[in-house]
């Protein structure tokens, strides 16, 4: 089982209304970090108020992860943020993937970097998909966490999924992002954001971005510095070429004149 899915799991088995972020931003290099922010309502620490000691979170820290709470909220519900950092794309790959595991709700997410002389392109493929709160839970899971489980609680109270849990997935990537990609996203602050229902519906996280390397920074400016020296150096060397054959010019009329 992946370490960074037991706070998930555990609050996710607890709902009434779980609220689940995943933040995912990359620097021009391809490092970056990767966020979750788990939230539950009053409601929630009201019918399960041993919550925040069911969580375990050795395993996460043990896994690379900050761990920030659980604390509480103002509204009277719990908070729980997880950060790790990446080094690579493949590293931000493999971070999701813990995250969601195989039948989770981020599905085969990948992130690429690729460099041309022109631009370097970031890409992310996968889908988003959650099938209820059960998409969050398993067997394995309990156990690690140790925790009631309390879906059938849920079930018994019928709570509709898109009631109970909320996921979004949001990527911040450098360049600017294609207009044909990411059309189902909103952006906010610079980042995409997919809402992923609880009823099923498979969302796409298709996303190109690219940053040229024609349009500014350091080298661009060079070339423009270079061209205009070495215009400056062609009309110099010109002008003398043309005083040069003046000079030549006069003094071959002088010649002739005291022939004459």
């Amino acid at each position: 089982m992946k370490a960074a899915l037991l706070v998930i799991g555990a609050l996710a088995l607890s709902a009434c209304r779980v609220d689940v972020n995943v933040n995912v931003s990359m620097a021009d290099n391809g490092s970056g970090a990767v966020a979750v922010t788990v939230q539950t309502d009053a409601e929630v620490v009201a019918r399960a108020p041993g919550l925040a000691d069911d969580l375990r979170l050795t395993d996460v820290e043990a896994a690379g992860w900050t761990v920030e709470g659980p604390t509480a909220t103002p509204a009277g519900g719990l908070t729980v943020t997880l950060q790790h950092p990446f080094s690579t794309p493949e590293e931000a790959t493999a971070l999701v993937a813990s995250l969601s595991g195989t039948d989770g709700p981020l599905r085969a997410v990948t992130f690429s970097r690729t460099v041309t002389e022109r631009a370097v392109t970031y890409r992310v493929t996968g889908s988003g998909r959650l099938d209820g709160i059960a998409a969050f839970t398993d067997p394995d899971l309990v156990a690690a966490v140790g925790a009631t489980p309390y879906l059938d609680d849920i079930v018994a109270a019928q709570i509709s999924p898109d009631d109970a849990v909320g996921l979004k997935f949001s990527v911040a990537l450098p360049g600017t992002v294609d207009a044909g990609s990411a059309t189902s996203a909103t952006t906010a602050d610079g980042a995409l954001t997919w809402a992923v229902p609880a009823d099923g519906t498979t969302v796409d996280l298709a996303t190109t971005s690219v940053r040229s390397l024609e349009r500014g920074g350091g080298w661009p400016a060079l070339a423009s510095g270079a061209l205009i020296a070495l215009v400056v150096w062609v009309v110099a060397a010109v002008v003398a070429v043309v005083l040069v054959a003046r000079a030549r010019s006069r003094r071959m009329r002088h010649r002739l004149r005291r022939f004459d």
